[in-house]
Parts: structure tokens; C-alpha cells; sequence
């Protein structure tokens, strides 16, 4: 019995692999979507995303980390788009592996989206829920009235992280080769 080779796509597929390998999958608020719509904001959409994120004990600002819990809860469904990519290109659809990417950034910049969207974050400040109130935000109000009533402070009505959506709409990711 022998074998006989019709096509030899083994270097392709290599060039494939590798050139998966020099990329990585960057989740966050990239520099072309960081500016605010209000001109008159003095921060960045990536500014205000690492101080929720961290907190600021200057400011009294606590920490809402978003970023991480997101990108941890993706991490399974990232690697099954990794692994159809892998499956794909070995399979000789060469675009697989950049689909794949692409595929991935979009489950983990949903994923934090999520976890942004979920509220689950230490309740605003009273202080913060006047200032949204005076600004006509839905539920601000009705979240320091109930506090007023005795309720313990919650996040149902105003959502910590989301007031205009400007920082959630603001996440995305990027694919970026590993050489630059």
C-alpha cells in the first residue's frame, strides 16, 4: 500500500497556527472610542473605566470591577471559539483562526457588558443619586425615597456603572498582532 500526497497544505496550515499565535485579543475601551460625547467631560470613557473599576479612596469612589468578572465568566466560551478556529484551520479553512479571534473578543466584550448591565456593584451614594435625580435619570429619585423610608440602599433602581450607557457602550475589543 502506498501513499500518495495530491496537495501539500502542511505549511499553510502552519502559517495559520502561527499566525494565531502572534495575535491576542485585547477586551476594553480602545483609545478611538474613549472620548465622551459631552465635550465638556474632563475624562475619558477609559479613565472612568479604570477608576470603576479600581475605585478611588481619594474620591471616594469604591471599587465595581467589571472588567475581570466579565473576562473570567467569557473564558469557557472564548476557548471553544479558540478551539473552532485551531479545528478549522487544521481542517484547511485558513480564516477559521481569525474569525475565531474576532469570535472571542465578542464574548468577552459582551460578557463584561454584562456583568456592567447586572448592577451587582456597591450602591451609589446619596450623593450621586441627587445628581442623577437633578438630571431627570429614571429611578434616582425613587431610590432616595425609598432609602428615605428606612430601605437599605439598593441597586435595582439606579444601576451602578450605567447612567448615560456612554462606558458600556464604550467596551469592545480589539485583535492585535503580538509584534507590534
Amino acid at each position: 500500500m502506498s501513499i500518495k500526497v495530491k496537495q501539500d497544505k502542511v505549511n499553510a496550515i502552519l502559517r495559520s497556527l502561527q499566525g494565531m499565535e502572534r495575535k491576542q485579543v485585547m477586551i476594553g475601551v480602545p483609545s478611538d472610542t474613549s472620548d465622551r460625547r459631552d465635550p465638556t467631560q474632563p475624562i475619558t470613557n477609559a479613565e472612568i473605566a479604570y477608576i470603576q473599576d479600581n475605585g478611588s479612596p481619594a474620591n471616594n469612589i469604591p471599587a465595581r470591577p467589571f472588567m475581570r468578572p466579565g473576562m473570567d465568566d467569557a473564558a469557557p466560551r472564548a476557548a471553544v471559539q479558540m478551539k473552532k478556529g485551531i479545528t478549522g484551520v487544521l481542517d484547511g479553512d485558513h480564516a477559521a483562526g481569525e474569525r475565531a479571534l474576532d469570535a472571542a473578543g465578542i464574548v468577552a466584550s459582551s460578557a463584561v457588558k454584562n456583568v456592567i448591565n447586572s448592577g451587582n456593584f456597591t450602591p451609589l451614594a446619596d450623593s450621586t443619586l441627587a445628581a442623577r435625580a437633578a438630571r431627570g435619570r429614571a429611578g434616582a429619585q425613587e431610590e432616595l425615597d425609598r432609602r428615605d423610608a428606612g430601605h437599605a440602599p439598593g441597586t435595582d433602581l439606579a444601576k451602578p456603572l450605567v447612567d448615560t450607557g456612554q462606558l458600556r457602550n464604550s467596551i469592545t475589543y480589539v485583535v492585535r498582532s503580538t509584534e507590534d
